[in-house]
């Protein structure tokens, strides 16, 4: 292990991952490396110390160390001097056979990796936030969203603890909202590497969709730069999930693996929405998991047959609003941290959401527009959800986009607006009783095609 693995939580927030001062201390070995400096060389149309120094994220020092052994070695060949520290080089013939056997062995052309070891050790030491979530953190995560006292705190419990939430309810109640704002709550950043190598293969950790890098202003100066600082990442999976997806991903056009999403989610959060309904059995992903639920590890297997076990640090929620008894047995459930259902709301919980979405979209609602609702709900005994004062405002808005006036609530438009939502039969009966007057003709020219 480097002497990052000598590090404390509090050092690594403060300093980040210290600079390498020699090869060694990147627990990868240097013959890994310099083949990696080699294929940045070989598809680089200018390649300089600095250049390839920027590319791999190491000190120039210890590239400059790298290049002038693959010199050495008839690899390369130095080519001139663009400046003070930046050695501008050329392939040779035994170093584009040499680039092409390890292309066949490893195609990964990126940052310099970090061990497995570096990375398991930094994946722990960051998993719980150094600061404790309080109620009044918990409440600005969800501060959009009208939730019971009951459930805020039993949030602010998952938070702290970290352990996994079963979240269940009838569709429409918010549990996606809830579960996604989770993430919200979980305080500070973590540094992740950019790749990991393992026997000389290579998987590749960070990306841009499930990874937002932190400001610069929150970045420390000098740190090692093959870890990137980033917020906690939130990972939402859905019906689209596999086993397969669960286990590492191999790409036999780029000779080297993809981290699966539950490695992409250590230290943040992983989302399983709309669990059940996955093209899986919802037992043979809760038996997948079962064992990296209870001991925090997970083991994936290499294309050559070997096992590494890797953390599986992260808040894990799964989100249904299907029976959780026709999901999961007692047995798993017991393994489960958490358990939560949300309800319907109330008539006044419901107003509260109605005029915070209103407000979002910068409209006025009046008290008689509300009542007008609330009876329409009355009327067809409709049972209320959290997501329908969204959808009706959304709908309000289609409106009078099409009909070109400026967004507003009205009873017209509340009640054009839940025809559209919950549907309502279109036919000509309403048109022909207001008194058209010489439709024979035109149905003649324009008869209907039945």
């Amino acid at each position: 292990m480097s002497h990052t693995g000598i590090l404390t939580r509090v050092e690594i927030e403060s300093m980040g991952p210290p600079v390498l001062e020699e090869l060694r201390e990147a627990d990868v070995p240097a013959s890994f490396l310099c083949d990696l400096a080699l294929k940045h060389v070989a598809q680089m149309p200018e390649p300089t110390t600095r250049g390839i120094s920027e590319e791999l994220k190491l000190p120039r020092a210890l590239v400059e160390e790298m290049l002038v052994h693959l010199t050495r070695e008839k690899m390369i060949e130095v080519k001139g001097q663009i400046a003070v520290g930046a050695t501008r080089y050329a392939m040779l013939d035994r170093g584009w056979d040499r680039c092409a056997r390890v292309r066949d062995l490893c195609g990964y052309v990126g940052p310099a990796p970090v061990s497995l070891r570096d990375y398991a050790h930094m994946m722990r030491l960051q998993a719980v936030p150094a600061r404790a979530a309080s109620v009044e953190t918990v409440r600005a995560a969800f501060r959009d969203l009208v939730l019971p006292e009951s459930l805020i705190q039993t949030m602010g419990c998952v938070i702290n603890s970290r352990r996994s939430l079963f979240i269940t309810g009838p569709a429409g109640t918010g549990k996606t909202a809830v579960a996604e704002r989770i993430n919200a709550g979980l305080p500070g950043y973590i540094w992740i590497p950019y790749a990991i190598e393992i026997d000389g293969q290579i998987i590749r950790v960070f990306d841009n969709h499930n990874h937002r890098p932190a400001p610069e202003d929150e970045t420390p100066a000098d740190y090692d730069r093959r870890w990137v600082l980033v917020e906690r990442p939130l990972v939402i999976v859905g019906g689209e999930l596999t086993l397969d997806d669960a286990d590492l991903q191999w790409s036999e056009a780029a000779r080297f693996y993809e981290a699966p999403f539950q490695v992409k989610s250590n230290g943040g959060t992983l989302v399983v929405d709309d669990f059940g309904r996955q093209r899986v059995e919802p037992h043979d992903l809760l038996n997948r998991w079962i064992v990296p639920l209870e001991k925090r590890v997970d083991y994936l297997t290499l294309h050559t047959g070997k096992k590494i076990e890797v953390p599986f640090e992260q808040l894990v929620v799964f989100s249904t609003n299907l029976d959780e008894k026709d999901l999961v047995d007692e047995a798993f459930l017991r393994r489960m941290g958490y358990r939560a259902r949300v309800e319907p709301p109330t008539p006044g919980a419901y107003v509260e959401i109605f005029k915070r979405a209103a407000y979002t979209r910068g409209l006025s609602v009046e008290q008689h527009c509300l009542d007008h609702l609330l009876n329409n709900y009355m009327l067809e005994h409709r049972q209320m959800k959290a997501c329908e004062p969204r959808d009706l405002l959304d709908r309000m808005t289609d409106i009078c986009l099409f009909e070109a006036r400026p967004p507003e609530v009205s009873v017209s438009l509340i009640d054009a607006a839940w025809r559209n939502y919950f549907g309502t039969s279109h036919g000509f009966a309403a048109q022909e009783q207001g008194g058209r007057k010489d439709t024979g003709d035109l149905a003649d020219a324009n008869p209907l095609q039945i």
